[in-house]
């Protein structure tokens, strides 16, 4: 028994004395033999087994036929290995697998050579990349038993960009080692992982029995790639979104991977930090959103979108102050859609800002024909806020129309808020010295809001319409405490969402400033709003 064949005996009798970089070699995404003297395979890890099916105690001479280039021959190779004791490397093509290039390694080890095909490989993680996962998947796909699946399972970080915007590149660049490692160690021997680039991974799940097993380790990819990192003293929280596909009959691998890319999609869409599996209806999503952002991009150019305002009524006098600018879109073919339909198609491909940039000139010109005491409120989107043509596009609206800046209040988001904090406040001090209010929107549902009134003074803040709807002990004291904070810090408190006379007696007992909902008034077109005004002169005795 040489010492190869030795050390494989002991390792499957107690698989706990494996070496360390023995361990190594069974995790790693490329192929790996140990070849006897005799040509005959001793050893391979799982990747060379997704790669070429079962070849320990196969002939490495009949396995590999087909690898030459130039006057250098497997068999020629070997012999050089074995005999000069050199290492021998060199680029060949193997037919059985649609002639990819593969760079072959021969290097002596005791009375054995490893037989290394690195593959196409990542520098970064030493995980795979396009080329040899596509190699590996359509291997799998045509080894695969007819009563098993090939699961792909295709995946984004949440929130990658802000850890790089944040603490560099050198930080994003271990935290993708890092989550490269959980990775590996979520899978089995003989799956694959890949990275596609940036932080697009893909895990290839070998011999799946059932939609579910692919589903346990999908769910078991949100779960590790989510749990808090430490690296160079920072704490850092991201997660992931998962697409998942399994193989069908005759499935190829690019149309696999396709399918794990439209499940992603729909995971990203209805959150992220979740997994979803390919339905044959997301091929009709997928078509129904090109069509959609063909539109949009016509939308913009002819003038379909429209501004609808919903008033707030400022309770002390019972008299409305103001309106909220909403966005509405008029599809000549399809009528009326609504926001959300649209407007996180338009955030992911950018078109947010153009749109962004006409509402706010809009807003702005037909806020010039209300009474003078009237204030408009403008919706920001994170994307808007962060581009570096806000302020010139504030102030051009304002100087196009002529309405008075303290006229103007612009409202965002703590998602606006999140990344660059110095510069956050640059931009929300360089809209106040124009003379622009700026409220923050949605306040209470994020969970760093309050750090953000230490560092800005916010003309008004709006407590999200969940609080107000609330009947829960819980729901009543954040109403209470936001209320109560905002007096503290002479702020003005807006409560969204109030639809009746109950919840208004109850913000008024919170001493809130303003009330925003159906109660108050439903969104209206800007012709409207002069008959609204006249209504309301002569109903708000009764509120």
């Amino acid at each position: 028994m040489n010492a190869v064949t030795s050390f494989l005996h002991k390792t499957e009798a107690d698989p706990s004395s494996m070496p360390s970089y023995e361990k190594i070699l069974e995790l790693l995404p490329r192929p790996v033999i140990f070849v006897g003297s005799d040509g005959i395979v001793l050893y391979a890890n799982p990747s060379t087994e997704v790669l070429l099916g079962t070849v320990i105690g196969r002939d490495v001479h009949e396995l590999f036929p087909g690898f030459m280039s130039g006057l250098i021959s497997m068999p020629g190779a070997l012999s050089s290995v074995l005999v000069s004791w050199n290492e021998v490397a060199f680029e060949a093509a193997f037919a059985a697998l649609g002639n990819g290039r593969f760079l072959i390694d021969l290097r002596p080890s005791l009375q054995a050579s490893i037989t290394s095909m690195p593959s196409d490989m990542d520098d970064l993680t030493g995980l795979a990349k396009r080329n040899a996962l596509l190699s590996h998947l359509s291997c799998a796909l045509s080894v695969k038993a007819p009563s098993s699946f090939v699961a792909i399972h295709c995946l984004d970080l949440d929130r990658f960009k802000m850890v790089n915007d944040m603490l560099g590149h050198a930080v994003g660049d271990l935290l993708l080692q890092k989550v490269a490692n959980r990775l590996t160690s979520a899978c089995r021997k003989g799956d694959i992982v890949a990275r596609l680039g940036g932080d697009e991974f893909v895990v290839l799940q070998n011999d799946v029995n059932d939609e579910a097993a692919a589903e346990t380790l999908a769910s078991r990819i949100v779960d590790l790639v989510g749990r808090t990192y430490v690296i160079n003293g920072h704490t850092i929280n991201i997660g992931a979104s998962v697409g998942v596909a399994l193989s069908s009959a005759g499935i190829q691998a690019r149309d696999l991977l396709r399918n794990g890319d439209l499940a992603l999609y729909e995971a990203k869409r209805a959150g992220r930090g979740r997994y979803r599996t390919f339905e044959s209806g997301m091929d009709a999503l997928l078509l129904n959103r090109r069509e959609m952002e063909i539109d949009l991009r016509r939308a913009l150019a002819l003038k379909q979108f429209k501004l609808h305002y919903q008033p707030f009524l400022d309770v002390t006098t019972n008299k409305v102050d103001g309106f909220e600018a909403l966005l509405r879109w008029e599809h000549p073919k399809k009528g009326n859609i609504p926001p959300l339909s649209f407007i996180p198609l338009a955030e992911e491909n950018g078109l947010i800002v153009k749109i962004g940039e006409w509402v706010i000139r809009a807003a702005c010109m037909e806020a010039l024909s209300w009474p003078e005491d009237m204030v408009v409120a403008v919706n920001v989107s994170p994307l808007q806020f962060k581009s570096d043509t806000l302020l010139e596009t504030v102030a051009a609206a304002l100087e196009r129309s002529g309405l008075p800046a303290h006229r103007l209040e612009i409202e965002i988001t703590e998602g606006a808020l999140l990344d660059d904090t110095e510069k956050v406040v640059q931009t929300l001090n360089a809209l106040r010295n124009l003379g622009v209010k700026i409220s923050m929107d949605d306040f209470g549902t994020g969970y760093s809001s309050l750090s953000y009134l230490q560092k800005f003074p916010f003309n008004k803040i709006k407590i999200d319409r969940s609080f107000v709807a609330g009947h829960s002990t819980d729901s009543e004291a954040i109403l209470r405490s936001i209320a109560s904070l905002g007096r503290s810090l002479g702020m003005a408190i807006t409560a969204e969402g109030v639809e009746t006379a109950e919840q208004l007696a109850r913000i008024r007992g919170e001493r809130c400033t303003h009330v925003q909902g159906y109660l108050t008034g439903r969104p209206m077109s800007t012709h409207q709003i002069p008959d609204f005004l006249r209504q309301n002169d002569l109903q708000t005795e009764k509120l």
